[in-house]
Formats: structure tokens, C-alpha cells, sequence
């Protein structure tokens, strides 16, 4: 479970394909820290550290599902990924409950300047079925995008916009985002559970 408060922008290493898996090495200021089998996210996708390759680096293996839900699959050295640890249970929820289940992918539509922020348009595939089931975004509600807790403003059919801070466009890979980038969005875990709820209360 994480906050989607992201730690930093680690650095890709290494990409490695084996069969349908995708080994992702990255480096970051943590890694020493790290154990094996614990889960980090990377850009909002939870994944498992396999192994220490060198000092300061680390490596978690993505499987084909994954790399066919997410943006990890577009991955190459030097690009930047958000990572983040576990959320702590004594900690402070500073952003929202997040589980590291990418749901799909969007693409930035459009990034305008602000007052000194920075307003990104994603849009996004709506399979109707889904959208159903609480995969949709809501105004003033919460999405994950790559990893990052963001309030949704503008909130369309197929598409939501965000705002990004300085402070997060510079230590995010936010920076890195532009029009047509792909990025990770997870869905309001609570939506989902009404969602879900709402379909046994339906008058039969």
C-alpha cells in the first residue's frame, strides 16, 4: 500500500527482457536501504526487488501483464521513474490510499503554464463496463498519476487535468511529461468499492 507522496526519480539503468518478463535496474539515494522482496512503486506500478546488482542499485522484474498495463514496457536507460516505499502504518496519510494497481495507461493531451504552476490534460480509453465499476475520475476527487497523489480538476468523460506545483514538477519525472508522453493512472480505490456496492442495492 503506498501514499503516492513519491520519495524521488530514480534513474534506469538497465532493461533486461527474459521471456515475458522485463528485469528494470534502477538507481536511487535508497536502495542500500532496500531489502529483498520489498515492494516499491515505480511510477504508481507495485513491484518486488529481486536483487542488488551493484551499490546504489537495485532491480525489480516486471511481468507481462504489467509491462502490457502500464508505460514500464517504454522504459529505456536514463529515463526517470517515480519511485516510492511502502506506506508506514504509523505514518500520516499526506496523500490518498493508493494499492500500486496501474489500471491503464492515458496520454497527456495538452501542458499550460499557470501562475507558476503547471496544468497537464491526460485523456484516457473509457471502457463503459468499467467506467461502471468506479474506473472513472470524479471532480476534486483523487487519481494517481505515475505514482503522484493529484486532485482532479476538470473532470470529462474521457479525460481530467492536474495540477503540478513547482516543488513536484522538479522533483517528479513530471518534468518529463509532455504532450503525447504515456502515462500510469490508478483509479480511486473508494470509488471502485462504492461502485461495486451500488451494483447489489440495484433494484433487480
Amino acid at each position: 500500500m503506498f501514499s503516492g507522496i513519491v520519495e524521488e526519480a530514480a534513474k534506469v539503468v538497465k532493461v533486461e527482457r527474459i521471456g515475458g518478463n522485463m528485469n528494470i535496474t534502477l538507481k536511487c539515494s535508497f536502495a542500500n536501504e532496500l531489502k529483498i522482496d520489498q515492494s516499491v512503486s515505480h511510477n504508481g506500478v507495485c513491484l518486488t526487488v529481486v536483487s542488488f546488482p551493484e551499490p546504489g542499485c537495485y532491480t525489480v522484474t516486471a511481468i507481462q501483464e504489467t509491462l502490457d498495463r502500464s508505460n514500464l514496457g517504454l522504459l529505456k536507460p536514463g529515463d526517470e521513474v517515480n519511485v516510492e516505499r511502502s506506506m508506514k502504518v504509523d505514518g500520516r496519510l499526506d496523500g490518498h490510499i493508493v494499492q500500486g494497481h496501474v489500471d491503464q495507461t492515458a496520454t497527456c493531451a495538452d501542458v499550460k503554464e499557470v501562475d507558476g504552476s503547471r496544468y497537464y490534460t491526460f485523456r484516457y480509453t473509457v471502457d463503459p463496463k468499467m467506467a461502471a465499476k468506479g474506473y472513472v475520475t470524479v471532480e476534486k476527487g483523487s487519481v494517481t498519476v505515475n505514482g503522484v497523489s493529484l486532485t482532479v480538476c476538470n473532470s470529462q468523460r474521457d479525460s481530467f487535468e492536474v495540477a503540478i506545483i513547482p516543488y513536484t514538477y522538479e522533483h517528479t519525472n513530471f518534468h518529463n511529461i509532455h504532450s503525447g508522453t504515456v502515462v500510469n493512472i490508478e483509479f480511486d480505490i473508494i470509488g471502485k468499492y462504492l461502485s461495486r456496492m451500488m451494483e447489489f442495492v440495484k433494484p433487480q
